[in-house]
């Protein structure tokens, strides 16, 4: 019986993975410091707002396609927050708004782009696989 080895992955499916990890990380390292060190709003107690981040940081880490999904959906509530507060906050609010909002970018696109990629991917294996 002869084993068919799958096809490696494509070096764009890894890039685009280590990115998602990348920003996501990015995002709860960035609320954890700006809410408790660097430009905190009270007695940081909005640093919680990490916490729905740390959720699907164990799907993105194990690759799990149904994680890239839906953290492409609940990564837009971090880039209204940070545009909000881009425009209203004062000093280093701001610049620390704006890095939110590119790294909600950057995790969006990621995921979105490995989601197509490894999708187009798994097709093109089951049309190699079922070739005569």
């Amino acid at each position: 019986m002869e084993s068919v080895s799958p096809a490696p992955v494509p070096p764009v499916v890894a890039l685009t993975r280590a990115l998602a990890v990348a920003s996501l990380l990015g995002l709860i390292v960035l609320g954890l410091a700006w809410e408790l060190w660097l430009a905190p709003t009270g007695r940081g107690t909005l640093a919680f707002k990490v916490l729905p981040l740390a959720i699907p940081l164990a799907g993105i880490l194990k690759n799990r396609m149904y994680t890239y999904r839906w953290v492409s959906l609940l990564v837009w509530l971090y880039f209204t927050e940070g545009v909000v507060r881009a425009t209203s906050d004062r000093g280093t609010g701001v610049w620390l708004a704006m890095l939110e909002v590119v790294l909600c970018l950057v995790l969006f696109a990621a995921c979105a782009a490995h989601v197509r990629w490894r999708l187009k991917h798994a097709h093109a294996n089951e049309q190699t696989a079922s070739a005569p």
